[in-house]
């Protein structure tokens, strides 16, 4: 969770920034800087689970095909 909370608000900084540079409005800077990271991170967190669940899948694959190599 650490490293979740830790990337959002790196992403909340790049977000500010760019919409503040691209904008010049200090509001709108802020109101992406807020929505854009908050939806990012949890996207950010599903992702990491499907993952996890893909290399889980892979690891058991890779179980049966060393069980049926050894028979």
């Amino acid at each position: 969770m650490k490293k979740t909370i830790s990337f959002a608000i790196l992403h909340f900084c790049v977000a500010f920034t760019i919409t503040y540079l691209l904008t010049g409005s200090i509001i709108i800077g802020g109101t992406i800087a807020l929505l854009e990271p908050a939806v990012n991170t949890v996207v950010f967190y599903f992702h990491e689970k499907v993952w996890k669940n893909i290399e889980a899948k892979q690891v058991q694959q890779a179980e049966i095909v060393a069980q049926h190599a050894s028979i």
